[in-house]
């Protein structure tokens, strides 16, 4: 089943919303988008407000008995997943987590995931169009949340997928604490002198004979632009 991604509620052909040419728009409701434009100007907050009067209705139609208090809590939750809310959803942005309040603390376990596990997935796209995911080391070194500097062979597959499509992701799994983090955006393969030296460790004359300088050793930069994780039996998505 579809949802409203402004307001939530079940998309049918017959509530669908419209775009400015008044052909119909797949992602929002006629109550909430008409003519390529938003009929309300409200905050995610202001709109799980006026939904909520609508708990009766609600409750009537999927054989629940919530109250107003319990429906605004569960859709503190629910909101920030639909496309119109999560643009708004940046961690950076005190006053929207404010609002938001199922991010508090996204910034660090970003960082502490990132920081303390051993093992990070990167995800990028191959030539087929499929994705493809490898276990790799821990990041050499990231700059905050957003930017994130691994090793690896400038001859392997997963360079050549980089070089032909940046879009990647990584993703972080806490196994015992039963937390996942997943973050999007694009990699970028380095090969400049300063760029490899900046990673640079004692020990990898081991994986790279001829050092820094070895032609099969380069950097991996990747920058992301939003995310999702998973935690406490939630996912929440959120943007950097």
């Amino acid at each position: 089943m579809r949802f409203c991604q402004s307001c939530g509620m079940p998309l049918t052909d017959d509530v669908l919303g419209t775009n400015a040419d008044g052909s119909k728009n797949e992602d929002y409701c006629m109550y909430c988008y008409r003519d390529g434009k938003f009929l309300q100007e409200c905050t995610m907050g202001e709109m799980i407000e006026h939904c909520a009067q609508f708990i009766g209705t609600f409750n009537d139609g999927n054989g629940t008995n919530i109250s107003r208090e319990e429906y605004i809590g569960q859709m503190k939750m629910y909101f920030p997943q639909l496309k119109r809310w999560r643009k708004t959803l940046n961690v950076n942005d005190v006053e929207a987590m404010k609002v938001n309040s199922a991010l508090a603390g996204v910034k660090e376990l970003i960082a502490q995931m990132a920081d303390s596990l051993p093992i990070t997935y990167i995800s990028s796209v191959d030539n087929e169009g499929y994705p493809c995911t490898k276990a790799m080391l821990a990041p050499r070194k990231r700059e905050g949340i957003k930017v994130f500097y691994f090793t690896t062979n400038t001859f392997s597959l997963r360079v050549a997928h980089y070089k032909a499509n940046p879009k990647a992701s990584i993703y972080f799994c806490d196994a015992e604490g039963f937390k996942g983090m997943m973050l999007r955006g694009t990699m970028e393969v380095l090969t400049d002198a300063e760029s490899k030296k900046m990673i640079w460790r004692d020990g990898d004359e081991q994986y790279y004979p001829d050092g820094v300088a070895d032609p099969n050793y380069c950097v991996l930069k990747f920058t992301a632009t939003d995310g999702r994780f998973y935690s406490d039996f939630y996912p929440r998505s959120f943007v950097l």
